[in-house]
């Protein structure tokens, strides 16, 4: 299926989601990241979701970053390009005209610091090719970031078989974590 397609359904599936399914099934996401190898890293960038775009809420994995004493990035748009903060305790969030909740100011972490990318999707492949709204910020920001880091996926879905229109410079995933299962498309 192509890029449109799925957005199109993948958008109408995450709107016929109930509020406890969204919570079970974040928290379940949550739960499973743990059993990934991907926690011995100092610099991990997660996004904070979009409850109207009814995102897997990412506040359970940050209770685990901070609980794991992490360092924990967030990204900022900022003139049609991510730009990434350093979350602390002085750290005061605002909803961007895009109603997604970003640091105001802070001290600004370089993309080639960061170990682990938590990335937003709307669906994933089996080879680990995903689609996100189609403004192509983590395409880019991926791009930036060391060769090695890990990216991830947090998907309320199972994958689709295959995306079909992936162009050259699409970053797959290292691993995409879904409520039920967690896949792996890291060379081992």
């Amino acid at each position: 299926m192509n890029k449109k397609d799925l957005r199109l359904n993948f958008k109408e599936r995450r709107k016929n989601c109930s509020a406890q399914f969204l919570v079970n099934a974040s928290l379940s996401i949550a739960n499973n990241a743990l059993k990934i190898p991907i926690w011995n890293f100092n610099y991990y960038h997660i996004f904070l979701s979009i409850s109207k775009n009814k995102e897997p809420d990412t506040s359970f994995l940050l209770s685990i970053l901070h609980g794991k004493d992490k360092n924990i990035v967030l990204p900022k748009v900022f003139d049609n390009k991510l730009k990434h903060f350093l979350l602390t305790d002085n750290t005061k969030l605002k909803n961007s005209n895009l109603n997604i909740p970003e640091p105001v100011d802070g001290i600004e972490i370089s993309p080639d610091k960061i170990d682990v990318v938590f990335v937003p999707l709307l669906a994933f492949d089996l080879f680990g090719n995903r689609i996100g709204y189609g403004k192509g910020f983590y395409d880019d920001f991926l791009a930036s970031c060391r060769p090695e880091t890990i990216k991830v996926g947090l998907s309320f879905f199972e994958p689709v078989e295959e995306i079909s229109d992936i162009y050259e410079k699409d970053i797959p995933l290292d691993y995409c974590i879904t409520p039920d299962k967690n896949y792996s498309f890291a060379a081992e």
